[in-house]
């Protein structure tokens, strides 16, 4: 591995075992109702953020793969979405746990977590298509055209439909967000690296799924072509 080449993949493993550590370790400001699951926020929110940006890829190369076919851009618009599948479930999870610590239980059907429960099923629901389906091509061609649908979706039951109705989550119903009076200074200095490092470790999971693909595929390729001089 050469460090100049793969910097990011270091910067990123440093920078989530840095907001890890924070999270346990670290000072955090004394609030009513959270206290110390403020923690938290070094590990859910990431998560999250690094989902949607994954999501924008796995939306964008389906979206260069309906324009060129080529098998490369499905490629990276599934890992994209495998990934970005993976953290949403994780940043459930970990939400989960905060509400069952500050809102009593860990899942009160509160508009935010329906909708995101919803928003991971519709994604869920993207493989169930893709594994449904045996022809190549037509399995990418539906599946890039179900992602483009998907995203716009997952974004309205993710930021628009809780903020229409009452919700406990910060940010949504009513309920102020995090705000200065919630993270301060030194909480920033944790939080933002954390959205960055979360962000390019999916990044590297999704660049190693993909270049496990290609090399699956050469070794098919290379074994079609075997058969065939036999």
């Amino acid at each position: 591995m050469k460090i100049k080449s793969d910097w990011w993949k270091i910067l990123g493993v440093v920078l989530v075992l840095f907001s890890l550590f924070q999270g346990l370790m670290g000072r955090v400001p004394v609030l009513p109702i959270l206290h110390e699951t403020i923690r938290n926020i070094y590990y859910h929110v990431p998560m999250w953020f690094a989902m949607v940006i994954l999501f924008v890829f796995n939306a964008v190369y389906s979206i260069k793969y309906l324009s060129s076919g080529n098998e490369h851009h499905d490629n990276i618009a599934v890992e994209a979405a495998n990934v970005g599948l993976f953290l949403g479930v994780l940043g459930l999870l970990t939400g989960m746990l905060w509400a069952k610590y500050t809102w009593g239980e860990a899942w009160s059907n509160d508009p935010k977590q329906n909708s995101a429960a919803i928003g991971m099923l519709v994604y869920l629901a993207y493989f169930v298509l893709r594994g449904s389906l045996d022809e190549a091509q037509k399995r990418a061609k539906i599946s890039a055209v179900y992602s483009v649908f998907a995203f716009p979706v997952m974004i309205v039951l993710l930021f628009i439909l809780p903020r229409l109705t009452d919700s406990l989550h910060p940010g949504n119903g009513g309920n102020p967000g995090f705000n200065k009076y919630d993270m301060d200074n030194q909480m920033r200095m944790v939080f933002y690296p954390a959205i960055i490092g979360w962000t390019m470790l999916g990044f590297w999971i999704a660049n190693l799924r993909i270049r496990i693909k290609v090399i699956e595929n050469l070794i098919e390729e290379n074994e079609s072509y075997e058969s065939e001089r036999i």
